[in-house]
């Protein structure tokens, strides 16, 4: 009788281990799904063209994401300059675009998108030059760095009456479920 129960356990503990394997695996695939932020205008750490700039036409570039965490409630898009005024002795960070509830079935922007053509639901905040919108790279001296963040939040934030980027942020904190960065560069 032994004998006969001895398969049997072993089958079960098998069984038991391949679920819990299997449960573990899907759940670390789940988590380690990367949010990518990318752009077919610039490459990251690459020279953002001219025409999205102050130099050229100041629209702005076409950005596209994906691996946005399950349960993604809303985005959000912050574009700064960390290298302002000039890149050899920084004093602050620029705010170049501020979006936020970007609703999570898009995928993208296009290139030079208006406010009239942003997605549904889509909010904007104030850059630093006191306006919504996109406001190119514009640097005064040196090759400055233009930071493209996006993050995905677990809600979807109140109107806050277009936000500066610190409250933005402030609304934002303990709602972070990924964030993804593409950075360009561009000197006149």
């Amino acid at each position: 009788m032994n004998s006969i129960k001895q398969p049997a356990f072993i089958r079960l503990m098998y069984l038991v281990f391949i679920i819990f394997f299997t449960t573990v695996v899907l759940a670390e695939g789940e988590k380690n799904m990367t949010l990518t932020l990318k752009s077919p205008d610039f490459v990251h750490q690459g020279e953002i063209p001219k025409v999205f700039t102050c130099d050229g036409k100041d629209s702005s570039p076409a950005l596209s994401w994906s691996g946005l965490p399950q349960n993604t409630k809303s985005l959000v898009l912050i574009v700064d300059d960390p290298d302002a005024p000039d890149p050899a002795k920084p004093k602050m960070t620029w705010v170049h675009w501020l979006l936020y509830n970007i609703p999570p079935a898009v995928a993208e922007l296009p290139r030079a998108v208006t406010a009239a053509d942003l997605p549904a639901g889509t909010q904007q905040g104030k850059n630093d030059w006191k306006r919504t919108g996109y406001g190119g790279p514009c640097p005064p001296v040196g090759r400055h760095r233009y930071f493209h963040k996006l993050y995905a939040l677990d809600i979807e934030l109140p109107d806050l009456h277009e936000p500066n980027k610190a409250k933005l942020e402030a609304a934002m904190a303990g709602h972070i479920m990924g964030q993804a960065e593409l950075i360009g560069t561009y000197q006149r």
